[in-house]
């Protein structure tokens, strides 16, 4: 048999993936799952958005788009950036892509050369590191403690940049953990880069409207303007507007970038689908209520989540600022033994055990490069989130 390509050799398949379709096989033999591993909302597109990606159907927008965007979708994306985050784009400093992880997936591939480092802030979203290494380029974990809110610290960030450095990838709130920096520490963080104009700056705001107890969202390049000429802006409608199945992201940034990146889409992919495109404007310029509203709903469902998490023996459950995950500690867990028998060695085998012997699917922490955590996603109903948590709970109790 022929050979495979090298460069997915040290590539893995994503951990919440792989549980989500073990969750599913255990579902289809008659199981009843809580899924907890996919971070996708349990709301459903904005009404208004599934209208316009019709109205777009019926007169014909159904031909081959353009291939960094409709010009309606970059005028949205336009308006978006001013409105939320005071940023100017003009039309060729804005790419449309196939979810933000193309956007993110056609920069590496525009820019990293062989051993080029990936500077990431530790835990971090899966995808990151094998997208880097997928490029060429080989990713730079800076970990990032529970006793810092799993922010990172400038000093660390700092201490990782070298002259192999092409990229900086921020993501806040984060995936996994939820922590987002005050201004002040994103100020901090801009002072680091500032200090390294060789730099590429990435950051992922996919999260950005899910925030709670009052806090601002700030992105790099509104921090420090400076900073903008070499930074790329990524965002999308997947999480905010719970449109992860029309796959649709977008990204700003410098235009020589952005051109670059354009020649990687039309490699890979050209342009992204019409009537999703159509959608996604309708949501950038609709009615933002239901966001509001759905992050204080989220809220609740956090607080409940590290609530009942804190009640279970051998878990610590940091309180998030963001997004809809919690990433709590196994570390009192890890050397006992489940009611099973299965022997918890890693934060890998508590997970194992809690979907075979509680029927709950999260993911180690490993797959987010620290351990010993797992993460939870509370993207999913009240009543399933309670049942959930007390499952884990019934089985720390039940370790030995």
């Amino acid at each position: 048999m022929p050979g495979l390509a090298q460069r997915l050799a040290d590539v893995k398949v994503s951990a919440s993936a792989a549980m989500t379709a073990r969750a599913r096989e255990l579902t289809l033999q008659g199981i009843r799952v809580i899924g907890l591993a996919s971070g996708e909302p349990d709301f459903p597109t904005p009404r208004h958005a599934i209208e316009a990606a019709y109205r777009a159907a019926l007169e014909g927008d159904t031909k081959y788009p353009p291939q960094g965007g409709t010009e309606a979708l970059k005028a949205a994306i336009q308006r978006k950036f001013r409105r939320d985050n005071g940023l100017d784009y003009a039309f060729d400093e804005i790419i449309v892509g196939n979810g933000g992880k193309q956007v993110i997936f056609n920069a590496f591939m525009a820019t990293l050369d062989p051993g080029d480092e990936v500077v990431i802030p530790a835990p971090y979203w899966i995808s990151y590191a094998d997208m880097a290494k997928v490029a060429g380029g080989v990713p730079v974990a800076v970990p990032c403690p529970q006793n810092n809110g799993f922010r990172p610290r400038p000093e660390d960030l700092a201490a990782a940049i070298t002259s192999r450095t092409k990229w900086v990838l921020l993501n806040f709130p984060n995936n996994p953990t939820g922590a987002m920096p005050s201004r002040a520490e994103m100020r901090a963080i801009a002072d680091v880069l500032l200090r390294h104009p060789h730099v590429w700056v990435m950051t992922d705001d996919m999260y950005e409207h899910l925030l709670y107890d009052g806090l601002e969202f700030s992105t790099i390049a509104q921090v420090e303007p400076a900073l903008k000429e070499r930074t790329l802006t990524v965002n999308g409608v997947s999480k905010t507007y719970a449109m992860t199945g029309w796959r649709i992201g977008f990204g700003g940034g410098p235009a020589q970038l952005i051109r670059a990146m354009f020649n990687m889409q039309g490699q890979a992919t050209s342009g992204v689908s019409t009537v999703g495109q159509a959608a996604a404007a309708a949501a950038l310029d609709g009615p933002q209520e239901l966001v509001r509203e759905r992050a204080a709903i989220y809220q609740r469902r956090r607080d409940m989540v590290v609530e009942m998490l804190n009640q279970a023996p051998g878990l610590t459950c940091h309180r998030p600022e963001g997004a809809f995950y919690v990433y709590p500690s196994l570390a009192g867990c890890i050397g006992r033994t489940s009611r099973g028998g299965r022997r918890i060695e890693t934060d890998t085998d508590f997970v194992a055990a809690l979907l075979e012997e509680k029927q709950v699917a999260a993911v180690q922490g490993a797959a987010y490069g620290m351990s010993p955590y797992m993460r939870i996603s509370y993207a999913t109903d009240t009543e399933s989130l309670t049942e959930a948590c007390g499952r884990i709970q019934e089985f720390c109790r039940e370790l030995r």
